[in-house]
């Protein structure tokens, strides 16, 4: 059975550690299955949507904000774990990732599986490039997603 697996690198590259996702997004290019959608996004829910619509697994990879920052720290997150956490963090675009979340469940266009692997950043500035802790946890980062999207194509699955 063929899964319709898609990641989404959420962010621009010309901020500084909100580049992270895109960045995440170029480094997966070969390392995961044939047939894995690999693209980048703005995070605009609508368009967001539009990109993960027929996916049985989406994959977001995104930059984040959190009130005791750690830069480079690494999460990873259920849907639920994402929309849930809006309190303590924050995404770095204007409309987030939980307000995605939220539109997708009510128009009924969650994937039966979501998986949020997201990087606590220091610098988004216009202009910077990603910060040594962020380019750091670069690596760890794109196996974790690589692997999650294993999971998503399901077992015996390989490059």
């Amino acid at each position: 059975m063929s899964r319709r697996v898609v990641v989404i690198g959420v962010g621009n590259p010309l901020r500084g550690d909100d580049g992270v996702g895109p960045a995440a997004v170029e480094a997966l290019r070969g390392r995961v299955p044939d047939g894995t959608v690999l693209t980048v996004s703005d995070g605009e829910p609508a368009r967001m949507l539009e990109v993960w619509r027929g996916a049985d697994t989406v994959v977001v990879v995104e930059a984040l904000r959190a009130q005791r920052a750690r830069p480079g720290k690494l999460h990873t997150l259920t849907a639920a774990d994402a929309a849930s956490r809006t309190a303590a963090t924050a995404s770095t675009h204007a409309l987030g990732l939980a307000e995605c979340l939220a539109l997708a469940e009510a128009l009924g266009q969650l994937p039966q599986r979501l998986v949020v692997h997201a990087v606590e950043v220091a610098d988004v500035e216009l202009g910077a490039p990603l910060s040594e802790a962020v380019r750091s946890a670069l690596p760890e980062l794109v196996d974790r997603v690589a692997a999650s999207v294993r999971q998503g194509h399901g077992p015996n699955q390989e490059q």
